[in-house]
C-alpha cells in the first residue's frame, strides 16, 4: 500500500480551494507541490505565496518538490511557508550533502530528486542522510506526459540499495502514474505514487486517489 500524493500542478487553480478540500478528505497521505523556475526545467508553475496558502487547508504532509537553481537559498523560505518534506535536485545540487544538512536542520524532511538519465548509483554516498527519493518518471518541467519505462528497474535498483544497508528511505514516483500502470510501479519497490493528471482530471478524483491507495 503506497503513500498517495497528489501533484496540485494538474490542479484547476481558479477552484483550488475545492482542489485542497478534496485532497484533504480523500485517502491522500501527502499534498505534492511542484516548484519551477524556468531554469532549472523549461516552465514555471508557482511559488512561496501558493504553498502558504495550501499549507493552511491541511494538516497532511505538503511535499514540496524544487525543480529549481540554487534551492539551498529558498529552503528556510519553504520551512515558513509549510513545507514538510522539501526535495531537491541532485543534478542542480554540486554540494548536495551541504542541502540535504541545510534541510534536515530547519526541521524538515530531506528528499532527493534524480532525473531519468540519472543513475540510480550516484546515490549511494548520500543515501543514508536521505529520507526520500524522488525518481523522475518523465522528464521534469510538465505534467501529462507518459511513463519512461526504465524506471522500473530503477526502483528495482534503488529499493535493492535501500534494503541491503537496512535503511527506511521511502521511494517516490514522480511523472506518468495511471491506473494501468500503478499497481507495477508499486510491485517494483515504490512507497509514494504522485499522480497529477490521472487525480485531477477524473471524473471522481477521490475514488481515483483510493484506488491508488488500495493497490
Amino acid at each position: 500500500m503506497a503513500i498517495v500524493a497528489p501533484s496540485f500542478l494538474a490542479s484547476d487553480f481558479l477552484r483550488l480551494e475545492q482542489a485542497c478540500k478534496m485532497v484533504d478528505e480523500s485517502k491522500a497521505g501527502w499534498f505534492h507541490l511542484d516548484i519551477m523556475d524556468g531554469v532549472f526545467v523549461p516552465n514555471i508553475s508557482y511559488g512561496l505565496p501558493v504553498v502558504e496558502h495550501i499549507r493552511k487547508t491541511t494538516r497532511k504532509i505538503c511535499d514540496v518538490h524544487l525543480m529549481i537553481v540554487e534551492p539551498g537559498r529558498y529552503a528556510e523560505a519553504f520551512k515558513k511557508a509549510g513545507a514538510d518534506v522539501l526535495t531537491v535536485h541532485i543534478e542542480a545540487c554540486p554540494n548536495l550533502h551541504r542541502n540535504i544538512q541545510q534541510i534536515k536542520e530547519l526541521g524538515m524532511k530531506a528528499g532527493v530528486a534524480v532525473n531519468p538519465h540519472t543513475p540510480v548509483a550516484l546515490l549511494e554516498d548520500i543515501l543514508q542522510d536521505v529520507d526520500v527519493v524522488n525518481l523522475m518518471s518523465v522528464n521534469p518541467g510538465f505534467g501529462g506526459q507518459k511513463f519512461i519505462p526504465y524506471t522500473l528497474h530503477k526502483i528495482k535498483q534503488l529499493k535493492q540499495m535501500i534494503t541491503n544497508r537496512g535503511l527506511s528511505t521511502l521511494i517516490e514516483i514522480d511523472g506518468g502514474v495511471t491506473m494501468e500502470n500503478a499497481a507495477g510501479i508499486v510491485a517494483a519497490g515504490t512507497d509514494v505514487l504522485v499522480a497529477g493528471s490521472t487525480v485531477f482530471n477524473a471524473k471522481d478524483p477521490k475514488a481515483i486517489i483510493e484506488s491508488l491507495y488500495n493497490l
